[in-house]
């Protein structure tokens, strides 16, 4: 029985221009090309490809490429939608099989080339079929959680970095104000800074000028009118004073932002079911639950519950050799949800008592709270991936003595005499 050859496309993605390599998978290189970032190289990626399909349409094309979701978007969606198969280069495998097959340069066309032989080699090897994986798209609802969660996470990192630099500013040209208050992200101390365009002004702001602040009421303009008669300012006051009320004012701004992203999630989380069963964990709120379906997409990406925990970083990767025994951290961890997990696992311990009770062993042991924390998320990813692949909610599993407790209570309602 002859074998028909399949074809195979490599694309070294780059920012502005990507390199492609079309082959067989019996080895022979067809053609090496460059297309732009743009539609016009996207119509010439295709016209291309279809060209050599023609040629052997015994199976659809094969395109594997660096950078899924990246710097390949919208290229990737387009393979999509024409039906052919879509594989993601595990970069760090990538790099591994480049050291041990290595070219006599490097450049993008190069990189294209053993790109190919990789998917060459995945056709009898099981290994190296591990560093090319399946592209599994994700659901819409899943798709734009993930974009706009990664938007609240970049409106939130500015905000605590704004915060952070507004303090210290306030310290040094106003000392005592920002005592007034013992969160700085206050609605009505941002108001009170924004107030005007001169901080200096604070000082002699009379209380029914106080009162008609939003946010201020008759408590905090009493805590404040309190401060003015000490009040004090450097001499840098003249420069850094607007400097910190631009701060304050765009602090403001990204808490609009933020809490409009907020809204937008909620209102996708409803229509998305792999957001609506993260939430049923306890502990885990929209803001995790989201992030966390954002990030995943769909879990036919992972082969197993293991796969997903190296994902989430809830489990290392055995590093041992001769006697001595260890492990390392994987370095194929999804950041964003690994913070997620670790912040709803957190939260989960302390309203499930079964939960606590295996945190409070492994810091018994000697484990750290991170450590320990890692360790119930390892459990809890096995539900997790349970709970995604077969659609189930999570359900707190009764302990022995609540079982003999409401048999008890039943026992004891059977006894009693029926009423007249």
């Amino acid at each position: 029985m002859v074998v028909k050859p399949k074809l195979h496309v490599a694309v070294d993605v780059g920012c502005r221009r990507h390199s492609v390599a079309v082959g067989l998978s019996t080895g022979e290189v067809l053609e090496a090309f460059d297309i732009d970032h743009r539609p016009e190289g996207f119509a010439e990626f295709f016209r291309r490809i279809e060209r050599h399909h023609r040629r052997y349409p015994s199976v659809v094309p094969t395109v594997a490429m660096e950078g899924f979701n990246g710097h390949a978007r919208p290229l990737d969606t387009l393979v999509g939608e024409r039906g052919w198969r879509l594989l993601n280069v595990n970069n760090l495998k990538l790099k591994r099989f480049k050291e041990m097959f290595p070219a006599a340069a490097k450049s993008d066309k190069i990189d294209a080339r053993r790109m190919l032989d990789l998917m060459q080699l995945g056709e009898h090897m099981p290994q190296a079929r591990r560093a090319l994986q399946p592209v599994h798209a994700p659901s819409p609802e899943q798709a734009m959680l993930k974009r706009l969660m990664r938007r609240r996470r970049a409106l939130v990192d500015e905000k605590v970095r704004l915060l952070a630099r507004m303090q210290g500013d306030l310290r040094a040209v106003c000392p005592g104000l920002l005592e007034l208050t013992g969160d700085a992200e206050n609605r009505w101390f941002l108001n009170l800074l924004t107030h005007g365009d001169d901080l200096r002004k604070i000082a002699r702001l009379r209380e029914k000028t106080l009162r008609s602040i939003p946010a201020i009421g008759a408590k905090y303009a009493a805590v404040i009118r309190q401060w003015q008669g000490q009040a004090q300012f450097s001499h840098e006051v003249a420069y850094a004073g607007p400097m910190i009320i631009e701060d304050a004012r765009r602090i403001l701004a990204l808490r609009e932002g933020i809490n409009a992203l907020e809204r937008q999630c909620a209102a996708l989380a409803k229509d998305s079911d792999m957001a609506r069963l993260i939430d049923t964990l306890p502990g885990f709120a929209l803001i995790c639950s989201c992030e966390l379906a954002g990030e995943i997409g769909t879990i036919e990406r992972f082969a197993g519950e293991a796969s997903l925990a190296l994902y989430l970083g809830m489990a290392n990767l055995e590093n041992s050799s001769g006697e001595r025994q260890g492990a390392k951290a994987p370095r194929q961890v999804n950041e964003r949800a690994k913070a997620a997990m670790m912040t709803g696992v957190d939260r989960h311990r302390k309203q499930v008592p079964e939960s606590q009770r295996y945190y409070e062993k492994k810091r018994a042991e000697g484990k750290t709270h991170n450590q320990a924390i890692r360790a119930l998320g390892r459990h809890l990813c096995r539900v997790l991936y349970r709970m995604l692949k077969h659609g189930d909610a999570y359900r707190i599993r009764e302990t022995e003595t609540e079982t003999e407790t409401e048999a008890a209570a039943q026992a004891q309602d059977a006894e009693q005499p029926m009423a007249a």
